[in-house]
């Protein structure tokens, strides 16, 4: 479960992290950076695929700025992983609400 969020900073099991991270079901990939900073790639997501999630929840940031194109969505979507993309305060409020009901990874972008 995550535990808490404030912009630039999460906590995870009772663990704090300042760094944009990945949560997977058996652990945590923590200083995750992506190849375009603000634009998702599929190519970021490489661990988070390999856990073969049911649904991905994606945490845009505080704003929202970091954009993750149609492209991506209907990559994931003909793979049979459902997207939730989202400011990350609401992304972490989606990913606690599907943890332990579904398979659930998420990636999170902590600032802007």
């Amino acid at each position: 479960m995550i535990d808490s969020y404030a912009f630039g900073r999460i906590t995870v099991n009772g663990k704090d992290y300042r760094a944009d991270l990945i949560v997977l079901p058996d652990r945590i990939l923590d200083s995750w950076w992506r190849k375009e900073g603000h634009r998702l790639c599929l190519e970021d997501l490489g661990e988070a695929l390999a856990a073969n999630p049911e649904v991905l929840v994606i945490g845009q940031g505080e704003p929202g700025l970091m954009k993750v194109p149609e492209a991506l969505r209907e990559e994931l979507a003909r793979r049979g992983i459902e997207v939730v993309a989202a400011p990350t305060r609401q992304a972490v409020r989606v990913y606690n609400e599907l943890a332990g009901k579904r398979r659930v990874a998420a990636a999170l972008h902590l600032s802007c």
